[in-house]
Formats: structure tokens, C-alpha cells, sequence
């Protein structure tokens, strides 16, 4: 039985779904050790870059070089662990020191202490997050007072916390130290090796995205003042219509035209940027209610600190967003109603213009009745002197009769012949031009019955 799936076709993903779970498992991090985490925004050459930069690590170090680009690859050099991750806009590293430690400043050694001399600086992308993470070891010797913590973060305010139900402390200023990096110390109280792993990663997480987070506030901030101008604009543009003042369309429609196209502008370049603003933020959440915070006496928790100063930020984000989308919605309304006005204006000309077709038309009419009365009695005086001519022939050939009574009586009866011609003559192009009508009716019922089907 254990041979049936490969006589059936698979999917050609299942392999990788299946892995996708497990392409990014938490790390088993030893007490005491010392972490250092990078997120640098890349762009795809910077990403390929940076995996052949990775390659060079291995050479120098004397490892086996990677040739298969992973979206997490793990390698362990001596003391020196290293995760690469790929994200959707950024990659990670983190260095994990496993040495003996020996200085009692947490952060005079660092996770990046044993890479290799120039090797970090090479590093291809823009940071983002960088931060040391010092882990110590709480669980026989007792973790020092929040006074002897302080000097380790340049005497800045703190924010503490006692996650996973007291199992563990943790110090933090959410701020950049003298050597441009942030810092996290963690005291290890009752975790396992599994469990601190577990944390860590919590804590790098938040960490990361809470700067991810904040890259759109920038963008709302620069484009919160254009949007409140094109607002008042669009605002005084509807009073002025809802008022019926008089107005040049054309202009008016070319000012809407060049606001959509403003509007657009503004949400090409912040719609990614504010998209990933609520996924991060959404992220931070999930991963502060992981954390299973207890209060430490006097300070802030990690919660309760991103709560106060991360969301109100991601709801600027979010209003900003919103907004761009609300004025994008009236603008489209209000160029909608200048069309219909446009075109209510066009239909009145064209009401206009036909009215005016029309008593031309009854004039040239009138005109043309008269021609053909002229017509007819000038054909007729030419008809008439035809049949003299005739009748003189037929009276020179020897027939008597009285030619001027002839003349007389053959006039009346011209005239009758020349106005029955002209009338049949009418009545057929009056027949075509109905025929001409009707068929073009028909095609455009047919066109209608075509585009309701």
C-alpha cells in the first residue's frame, strides 16, 4: 500500500506546500548567548547579491559553499550561527554567538563578534532593523535590579516586561544606541532551551516589523496636506454646482481630469506601502498576544508601550488610505455629474440646431411648392406649343377644323397631364424615403434585441 500515491498524479506543488510550514522553524538558542538581527529592504539583483555574498562567507570560513537559493537557509560555524531569510521586501540575518562569554557588559559582545573582519560591511541592501539581542541566564543566579539594567541602555527609559507568564525578563528602549544599533536584553528565569528560542524569535519579529510598520508614516504625512488641498478644492467645486452658478465646463472638467490624475498618482505610490503597513501591524498584534506579558513593576510592557505609540501611527496610515480612496469616490461622482451636465447642455443645442433644421426645412418646402406650380405651367406653355405645331400639321394635311378652339381646349388638358406627372413623381420618392426609414427602424431594433441577448 505504502506504493499507491506514486501511481496516482500528484500535484505539482504538494511538496512544497507541504514544506512551507516548516521552512522557517524556531531556532534552539542555548543560555547564555548572544544574538544579532538585520532586516535590509532588497531588490531582486540585491537578493541575488546577497546569496552569492553568503557564498563568500562559506569560502572564507572554509565550509561547503550553497548553490541552491532557499527562502530560509541555517548554517553553524563553530560558535557562529547564521539564519538568511527571504521576505517579500526584505531579507534577514541572524547571528547567533554560541562562545564562552566574558565581559559582564550583555552588549560588549555581540552576535556579529566572530564573523569575519569586512564581511558585514559588504552586505548588499538597506537596513532597516538592526539589533542586538543579549541572552542571560537567570535561572541560578538572580537578574540585577532595573537601576544596574539602565546603564546598559545609555541611562534611556525603559520598557519591561515578564513574558510568558514570568518565565522570562525582558529590557528594552525601542530606541538607536551609540553604535547605531537597538537592543533587547533577555533573562532566561525557567525556559527551556526550545522555549527561549521560541521568545527570541517573538521578540526579533516585533522588533522588525514595528519598523516595517513605520516606513509608511513618512508617506502619510506627505500626503496628507495635498490631499486636504485637492478636499477643499473638490468641496468649493460642488458648492458652486450645488448652487447652480454658471461655470466654464470644459474648465472644470479639465480640473477634475487633472485631480483623478493627482489622486492616482498619490495611491500608486502609497497603496504597497500602506497594504503592508496593516499585514505588519496585523503581525505585531498576533505576536504581542503570544508573548503572555506579566507587568514589571514601573515600567511599561512591551504591549502596552506599541499599543500607545505603534497603532496610532498605523491608524494615521489607515485614515490616509482611506481618505485617498474617499476623494478618489467624489471626484468620480462629481466628473460623472459634470458629463451629464455637459451632455444635457449638448442635447439642448442639438434640440436647438433641429428646431431650427426644421423651420428651414418647412421654408424650403414652401419655396419648392412654388417652383413646382411654376414648373408646371412653364412645361405646360412649352407642351401647348408642341401640340400647336401639331395641330397646324394635321390642319395644313388637308383636315378642317378650327385651330385657335383646338389650342384652347388642348391647354386645360395639358395642364391636367403635367400636374398628374409631377404628383406620381412625388408619390414614388415619398415611397422610397419611407422604405429608407422603415429599414433603418428594423436595424436598429434588431441591434437592440442583439445587445439585450
Amino acid at each position: 500500500m505504502k506504493d499507491v500515491i506514486q501511481h496516482l498524479e500528484t500535484h505539482p506543488l504538494r511538496d512544497m506546500l507541504y514544506g512551507e510550514l516548516h521552512s522557517r522553524p524556531f531556532q534552539v538558542i542555548p543560555s547564555p548567548a548572544r544574538v544579532t538581527h538585520l532586516a535590509l529592504q532588497v531588490d531582486e539583483a540585491q537578493r541575488a547579491e546577497q546569496f552569492r555574498h553568503l557564498q563568500k562567507l562559506h569560502e572564507i570560513l572554509g565550509y561547503e559553499v550553497p548553490q541552491v537559493e532557499t527562502q530560509c537557509y541555517e548554517q553553524t560555524f563553530g560558535n557562529l550561527r547564521i539564519r538568511w531569510e527571504k521576505h517579500l521586501e526584505f531579507t534577514s540575518y541572524t547571528f547567533i554567538n554560541l562562545a564562552p562569554l566574558s565581559h559582564p557588559d550583555p552588549f560588549t559582545e555581540q552576535g556579529i563578534s566572530e564573523l569575519p573582519f569586512g564581511w558585514l560591511e559588504g552586505l548588499p541592501g538597506t537596513v532597516v532593523a538592526a539589533f542586538h539581542v543579549a541572552i542571560e541566564d537567570a535561572r541560578e543566579n538572580p537578574e540585577p535590579e532595573p537601576n544596574e539594567v539602565k546603564p546598559w541602555f545609555e541611562q534611556m527609559r525603559l520598557v519591561g516586561s515578564s513574558p510568558q507568564s514570568g518565565d522570562a525578563r525582558v529590557w528594552t528602549a525601542f530606541q538607536l544606541h551609540s553604535d547605531g544599533f537597538g537592543r533587547l536584553l533577555v533573562y532566561n528565569k525557567r525556559m527551556s532551551d526550545s522555549q527561549l528560542g521560541r521568545l527570541v524569535q517573538r521578540l526579533v519579529e516585533i522588533e522588525t516589523y514595528r519598523l516595517m510598520t513605520l516606513l509608511a508614516l513618512p508617506e502619510a504625512r506627505r500626503t496628507s496636506p495635498a490631499l486636504g488641498d485637492m478636499d477643499a478644492k473638490l468641496a468649493n467645486l460642488t458648492g458652486v454646482l450645488a448652487d447652480n452658478h454658471q461655470v466654464d465646463d470644459s474648465a472644470v472638467l479639465s480640473e477634475l481630469t487633472q485631480m483623478a490624475a493627482q489622486i492616482e498618482a498619490f495611491r500608486a505610490q502609497t497603496t504597497f506601502r500602506f497594504t503592508a503597513t496593516r499585514a505588519y501591524a496585523d503581525l505585531i498584534i498576533s505576536r504581542l498576544a503570544e508573548l503572555r506579558e506579566d507587568e514589571v513593576s514601573g515600567h511599561l510592557t512591551i504591549n502596552e508601550f506599541l499599543s500607545r505609540r505603534l497603532l496610532p501611527a498605523v491608524r494615521t496610515c489607515n485614515a490616509v488610505s482611506e481618505r485617498l480612496d474617499d476623494l478618489s469616490r467624489r471626484v468620480d461622482r462629481v466628473s460623472d455629474m459634470m458629463r451629464t451636465r455637459v451632455e444635457m447642455a449638448i442635447q439642448q443645442q442639438n434640440r436647438e440646431l433641429l428646431s431650427s433644421m426644421d423651420r428651414r426645412s418647412r421654408i424650403q418646402l414652401m419655396m419648392q411648392h412654388t417652383v413646382e406650380g411654376l414648373s408646371v405651367a412653364a412645361i405646360s406653355y412649352y407642351l401647348v406649343g408642341l401640340v400647336k405645331y401639331l395641330l397646324e400639321a394635321i390642319y395644313g394635311a388637308g383636315v378642317p377644323f378650327d385651330k385657335s378652339i383646338a389650342t384652347g381646349m388642348m391647354v386645360p388638358i395639358v395642364l391636367l397631364a403635367v400636374w398628374l406627372a409631377t404628383r406620381r413623381i412625388h408619390h414614388h420618392f415619398h415611397a422610397l424615403a419611407e422604405d429608407e426609414l422603415a429599414e433603418g427602424n428594423t436595424g436598429k431594433k434588431r441591434n437592440e434585441r442583439r445587445k439585450r441577448n
